[in-house]
């Protein structure tokens, strides 16, 4: 993470950044999408702010890192975002970072950040989250019941495995394997 009290300039440096590890054929993860701007009580924090604050201030850096290097991964971060979880914001990740930037890579959640009480999987993943971390039989337990009950559809599984997928046959060892 960078820190500069102008946006577009950490932008222009994570862009940098991201650009320079990727040409060597490694993948990154940006962090902490979205609003994380304190990591005291970071689980329960709600950052209530206009829809200008968030877009020339907090989403700025983001979006140029994203339009200037698409890094292989973007990660949510745990708090609350106007009262909604970042991770199951749908308008944030699928609609800003996919459909406006035109992200292509992987998004995942912080780990545990839709543990009992916290963030929903099932509702991470129908947001634009492709991957839950760190995985494991409780996370499986509430995906699937989130296929039972509609909260997520197969259609939301197939992209995020799709997501995910890509970015395993974009890596460098997977080329050697497939030309």
């Amino acid at each position: 993470e960078y820190y500069s009290e102008d946006p577009v300039l950490a932008g222009k440096m994570a862009a940098a950044v991201i650009n320079g590890i990727e040409s060597n054929g490694v993948g990154t993860s940006m962090k902490h999408f979205a609003v994380n701007n304190q990591e005291y009580n970071r689980l329960a924090n709600n950052s209530i702010l206009s829809e200008r604050t968030l877009r020339e201030i907090y989403l700025k850096n983001f979006e140029i890192a994203v339009k200037e290097s698409q890094p292989w991964t973007i990660m949510t971060s745990y708090n609350f975002i106007n009262g909604e979880h970042a991770s199951e914001s749908s308008r944030l990740l699928t609609d800003i970072l996919r459909g406006e930037w035109g992200f292509e890579g992987v998004v995942m959640t912080d780990w545990f950040s839709t543990n009992k009480g916290q963030a929903n999987n099932a509702i991470a993943m129908q947001s634009g989250n492709d991957l839950i971390m760190p995985g494991g039989a409780t996370f499986k337990a509430e995906i699937l019941l989130g296929l039972r009950s509609g909260k997520l559809t197969k259609a939301d599984l197939r992209r995020c495995c799709a997501n995910v997928v890509n970015s395993i046959l974009h890596s460098a060892i997977q080329k050697e394997y497939i030309g």
